[in-house]
């Protein structure tokens, strides 16, 4: 099983498992090209196969008139419709105290290994470490969708984890004076370009990258 990571600091992990959050969006990274004229391209949407979503990367550089390059054929999302998923989180926080790991212990003797609890883990207090198998929350991929970030819709925003509070929008952790009060947007869409521009860099609504939009659904 693989995992996926949410973030804390917006609250995005906690929205997630009370079931206000139901989509994901995860920027399609920029593919190194290498050919004679070494560069980079941002590469355009591409289409289904086997119901699998993909960018199709080499057609897209051979209707470039791109001949020389070494690049993979397809850009693949990590996640698949109906693929289950874990949601990571700290041992600490799901209060897991059991072996996660096993260390070589070859210097005591030779052969021997160690077991490795979750409190003297990484993951006791990173999630990027834990194991999927030991996560007590999972979630479901029921779509996939491949867009310009900048496409989201209001309902979409609201999908993401942007809170409605009386005539504004908010999201959880976006602060000001000290953390006192949490700023209102106007819209959904501008409440969402203010958490993905603090999630993934400044810049990156403006930007607008392609995205692979996952929709979910929390397993009780």
């Amino acid at each position: 099983m693989k995992k996926i990571m949410f973030n804390d600091r917006y609250g995005l992990t906690q929205a997630v498992l009370e079931g206000k959050k139901t989509m994901t969006r995860r920027i399609i990274p920029d593919i190194e090209i290498d050919w004679v004229r070494r560069g980079r391209v941002t590469l355009p949407v591409g289409g289904f196969e086997n119901d699998v979503l993909f960018m199709d990367v080499r057609s897209i550089l051979r209707d470039a008139g791109i001949s020389d390059y070494s690049a993979p054929a397809k850009y693949q999302p990590r996640y698949e419709r109906g693929e289950e998923v874990a949601v990571a989180q700290c041992y600490k926080d799901i209060d897991y105290r059991g072996i996660v790991a096993y260390e070589d212990a070859s210097d005591i003797q030779p052969g021997m290994v160690r077991p490795i609890s979750a409190q003297e883990s990484a993951g006791w207090t990173n999630k990027m470490f834990v194991r999927a198998d030991l996560m007590e929350e999972t979630i479901r991929i029921t779509d996939i969708q491949l867009q310009r970030l900048n496409n989201i819709t209001d309902e979409d925003c609201l999908k993401e984890g942007v809170e409605k509070w009386i005539d504004c929008y908010i999201v959880s952790g976006i602060m000001e004076n000290q953390g006192k009060n949490n700023i209102c947007f106007d819209s959904p869409r501008e409440a969402f370009a203010a958490l993905i521009d603090r999630i993934s860099g400044k810049g990156t609504w403006s930007r607008n990258p392609w995205v692979y939009a996952y929709t979910f659904e929390l397993l009780k």
